[in-house]
């Protein structure tokens, strides 16, 4: 048996120590925001932290996690508020949403290390594959994130899933629906 903690939570998996980590994520703990990829470890799309460094969890097994702290997307912020998933959402940065956990995964695990990254130490850190090419808006995203973790900014909350636009309205008053014209 395994043990680690996955998302603050204690967790034994009774899997082959081989497992990739990627795989007990997935099949067993049914975290699917972390995301299958390459399975080489270059693309990205798999990066969860683990002990605040971001890992590919496709090139990680469950036995070289064993004892440590794993954080995936789900962990990140379980209402989708974290600065980071803030500042995607604001800056238009997603487009098909596939390798977003596994880059915004990675930039969290930079901001921990540097809370104040210029546009080369992110374009190093960051190094996630994307198909839709969202790179000149994450470089973006990632600076303003960083600077609301450091309290210099305040990035608007996005609806929350699963309220539907009246419901959003009663807190964004700009969103709610006009009278008809008369």
């Amino acid at each position: 048996m395994t043990r680690f903690t996955v998302n603050d939570q204690a967790v034994e998996y009774r899997l082959d120590p081989a497992t990739p980590l990627l795989w007990a994520l997935r099949d067993a703990s049914n975290l699917t925001g972390t995301r299958y990829g390459c399975g080489t470890g270059h693309c990205g799309a798999c990066i969860v932290d683990v002990d605040g460094r971001a890992v590919p969890s496709c090139r990680i097994t469950i036995a070289q996690a064993e004892g440590s702290f794993v954080t995936t997307i789900e962990g990140l912020s379980r209402d989708r508020d974290h600065p980071l998933q803030l500042a995607f959402l604001a800056g238009n940065v997603v487009q098909c949403g596939f390798c977003v956990p596994g880059i915004i995964m990675a930039a969290a695990a930079l901001l921990r290390r540097v809370p104040d990254p210029d546009e080369a130490t992110i374009r190093a850190a960051i190094t996630n594959l994307c198909r839709c090419g969202i790179y000149p808006r994450l470089v973006e995203a990632i600076r303003h994130a960083a600077a609301a973790m450091r309290g210099e900014e305040v990035i608007p909350a996005a609806t929350r899933p699963g309220i539907t636009p009246a419901e959003a309205a009663i807190s964004v008053p700009a969103l709610s629906p006009r009278p008809p014209a008369r």
